[in-house]
C-alpha cells in the first residue's frame, strides 16, 4: 500500500510513518491541508490518513474538496473529537472511517486494511512467476521452495515486478512504488537494488529480472 498521512504532530507523524513502514507499506507524509491536496491529486494512493486539526486547511476542508474532485481514495480521519455530532460531521465531508487518538498502531493497521478490500479488490495473495513464489501477506519470498530473506526496499520492488509479469517497468514507476515522495533516491538506487534483488534470486535458479536498456525492467521466465 502507498499511504498519504497528513498530520502536523511531528512526533505523532514518525511514529505512524514508523510503524507503517514495518508494515511494507509506502508512506507520504504532508503537515498542513494544502500540502495534502497536492499530494492527493498526484499520487494514487491506497489510502489516506487525515489529521482534523490541520494548519492552513483543515481535515474536513481537504476531504470536501478531494471529493468535489472525484478522488475516491478511502480517507480515515484522525482527531481528539469524540462526541456524535463531530463523527458525524467527519463522515458527512466524506471520510470512510473515523479514528480517535490517541491512535493505537494495531488498530489503524486493521482499518486501513479494511478499507482497501472495501475500495479494490486485491490480486491473488500469493504472487507466481515460475519457481519464484512472493505472499504479501507474510512478505516472505521463496524460489522453489527456498526462502530468500530481502530487504524492504528490494521487496517493494519484486512485489511491483511480480504484480505484473511481462510489463516493462520505468525506474521512475519503481521509485514512486517503493520510496515516499521526498526521498532523494534517484535512478541509481532503483539500479544497485535491482543487482542485490538479482544477486539474491539468480542464486537460486535461473534469471528473471531483465532489463531493457535505456526504458527500465520486467520480471518473467
Amino acid at each position: 500500500m502507498r499511504v498519504l498521512l497528513v498530520e502536523d504532530e511531528i512526533l505523532l507523524a514518525e511514529t505512524l510513518k514508523e510503524g507503517l513502514e514495518d508494515q511494507n507499506w509506502v508512506v507520504d507524509l504532508a503537515a498542513d491541508g494544502e500540502v495534502a491536496l497536492a499530494f492527493a491529486r498526484t499520487y494514487p494512493y491506497d489510502a489516506i490518513l487525515l489529521d482534523w486539526g490541520l494548519p492552513k486547511l483543515d481535515g474536513t476542508s481537504v476531504c470536501r474538496q478531494l471529493r468535489s474532485e472525484g478522488i475516491r481514495t478511502g480517507i480515515i480521519m484522525l482527531t481528539c473529537r469524540d462526541a456524535l455530532d463531530d463523527r458525524v460531521r467527519g463522515l458527512d465531508c466524506g471520510a470512510d472511517d473515523y479514528l480517535v487518538k490517541p491512535v493505537h498502531l494495531r488498530e489503524l493497521v486493521a482499518r486501513l486494511r479494511a478499507q482497501s478490500r472495501r475500495e479494490a479488490p486485491r490480486p491473488a495473495a500469493r504472487l507466481v512467476v515460475a519457481d519464484l513464489e512472493l505472499d504479501p501477506a507474510t512478505g516472505v519470498v521463496t524460489r522453489d521452495g527456498r526462502e530468500i530473506p530481502l530487504a524492504r526496499k528490494e521487496f517493494l520492488i519484486l512485489e511491483t515486478l511480480m504484480r505484473d509479469p511481462g510489463r516493462l517497468f520505468s525506474k521512475t514507476e519503481l521509485l514512486d512504488r517503493a520510496w515516499p515522495a521526498d526521498s532523494a533516491a534517484g535512478d541509481e538506487t532503483v539500479r544497485t537494488h535491482i543487482k542485490q534483488l538479482r544477486k539474491k534470486l539468480d542464486a537460486e535458479g535461473p534469471a528473471l529480472i531483465r532489463t531493457v536498456h535505456g526504458l527500465g525492467y520486467k520480471i518473467g521466465p
